[in-house]
Parts: C-alpha cells; structure tokens; sequence
C-alpha cells in the first residue's frame, strides 16, 4: 500500500514529459541545444543568447543591403551598408564577451555573416561598378576574392583557440571589404562611372581586388587590436580624440574610410618587411 502514493508523482513526471516532446514535435523548427560551459563543467542548455546575434543578423542585413544597391548602381549606399556592417561586426563579438554570452552558435553565426557581408557583397560591389565589362577576367577576379575571404575565414576559425589574440594572419576581412569598397565609393564620388572606365581603369580595379584577396590568405601579421580594455579607463584625451575621429568621417566619408582601411592594409607588409630587414633580434646578455 505505501509503494502507490511514490509512483503517481514519477507517472505525473512521466505524463508531463511524454506532454513536452509531443509539443516539441509540433514546433516547426527544432530548438537550438548546445553545451557549454559553467562552473568548469560541460552542460547542454537551450536557446541562443539574444543580443549578440541580433548584432550579428544587423551585420549580415548590411552586407545584404549592400549588394542590393549594388544591383541598382548605388554605389555611396553600398560603400555605407558595408561600414555599418563593419561596426556591427566588431560589436557583436565585444558585447558578448562583456555579457558573458559566448557560444558556439555565435561564432558559427558571426563567420557565415562575415561571409556574406565582407566576402560576396564587396566581391559583387567591385563586380556591377567596373568588372562586369571585362568578361571572364572579370568574374574570375571577384571569384578570387571571394575565395580568398572563404579560405581567410576558415583559416581563423581553425587556429581560433591556438592563435596569438594579439595578432591576424592575413588580412582580416572587414578591413579588406572596406578598402575595396571604399576605393569604388570614393571614385563615385569623384564622378568616375565604372562601366565607362579605360581599359586601363579596370584592369586597375582588377589587380586591386586580386591583390586584396592575396593579403587575406598570405602569412603576414597583422596588429589585432583585441590588447584593448573594453572594460577599463582611458585618458580623458583618448574621448576627445575619438569624437574628432568621427566627426572627420562624418566630413567625407568615402576618403577617410578609404585612407584608414588602406593604412591598415599597408600596415602589415610594411612592418614584415621591416622586420626581415632588420633581421632578427640578439639574445638578451
């Protein structure tokens, strides 16, 4: 008689169970399960942290954006989405850190958007401004750089928990949309129609993306900037410095992007080749 009462409590559990797997079956799209970590154990949660994929999902809306207007000649408004796109890109990752909600998901998510955002839409940007023209040269330039960005990107995600944090191998692929970019963006806004370039013009923009492609895959460092103290306090300079930064950008745009993102480029070159050129360092003693 004692042994009854203890098993309706297991069958009502049982009951309720049997009640949420039939509801699931009824969901049309499988909820996401990942394990994590906590407390140093490894625990299966669901769901997906909300605020640093909606960063991710505004960043991938940008590339997409972008190669909408890219499609309808609107060459400024594709320069822009990409920018944007490029500030959402180094939110998401910042935000999640600081709330604590990394995950597998995010990483995975994060690189398919910086696939589309900073690989296929400046690729086609570059494409519908001037190559088009050109053929098969043409698309087979944009394809390199699309390739180029899918191998960069692979790249990082396999040397992700092996790599120094404090530098890229390659160019990494933010930067490199940008100046392709930015160098179609500023030579709209100096009246230059793609379509009606020399030949010599295009073969330009051809050799600019081939190039730029190249320095996404070659072994060369690049300063990572990921030292900095999101949480810690700067020099009150450092704030004023950064409003003067924007309001430049807000100034012209096209030509300020452009002379950062290729400074940034130049940079990693530069300083491999100064350091193969002074050689290595001696010994300490």
């Amino acid at each position: 008689m004692n042994d009854q009462p203890n098993k309706q409590p297991e069958q009502a559990s049982s009951s309720s169970d049997s009640s949420d797997v039939s509801l699931e079956s009824l969901l049309p799209i499988d909820e996401h399960v990942e394990e994590v970590s906590e407390n140093g154990q490894k625990v299966r949660r669901r769901g997906i942290f909300l605020l640093p994929n909606l960063f991710t999902t505004g960043a991938l809306f940008s590339g997409f954006y972008a190669i909408i207007a890219a499609i309808n000649l609107d060459f400024p408004s594709a320069g822009l989405a990409i920018f944007v796109g490029q500030l959402l890109d180094g939110m998401d990752g910042r935000i999640a850190r600081l709330t604590n909600s990394q995950s597998r998901f995010g990483e995975e998510y994060d690189s398919l958007s910086d696939m589309v955002t900073f690989g296929v839409a400046p690729a086609l940007i570059v494409f519908m401004y001037c190559l088009s023209s050109l053929g098969k040269l043409g698309w087979s330039v944009a394809f390199i750089y699309v390739a180029c960005a899918a191998l960069r990107l692979a790249r990082f995600n396999a040397q992700a928990d092996t790599a120094d944090k404090r530098f890229f191998t390659g160019l990494a692929s933010p930067p490199a949309a940008m100046l392709l970019v930015a160098t179609v963006w500023v030579s709209t806004e100096w009246g230059m129609i793609g379509q009606e370039l020399a030949l010599g013009g295009k073969l330009f923009f051809a050799g600019l993306t081939a190039v730029i492609g190249m320095l996404m895959v070659v072994n060369v460092p690049y300063h990572s900037f990921k030292g900095l103290d999101d949480k810690g306090r700067v020099p009150f300079v450092a704030m004023i410095l950064a409003t003067m930064l924007i309001v430049v950008i807000a100034m012209d745009p096209a030509s300020v992007l452009f002379a950062l993102a290729a400074t940034y480029a130049l940079s990693g070159p530069v300083l491999f080749a100064w350091q193969k050129f002074r050689g290595p360092k001696p010994p300490n003693g």
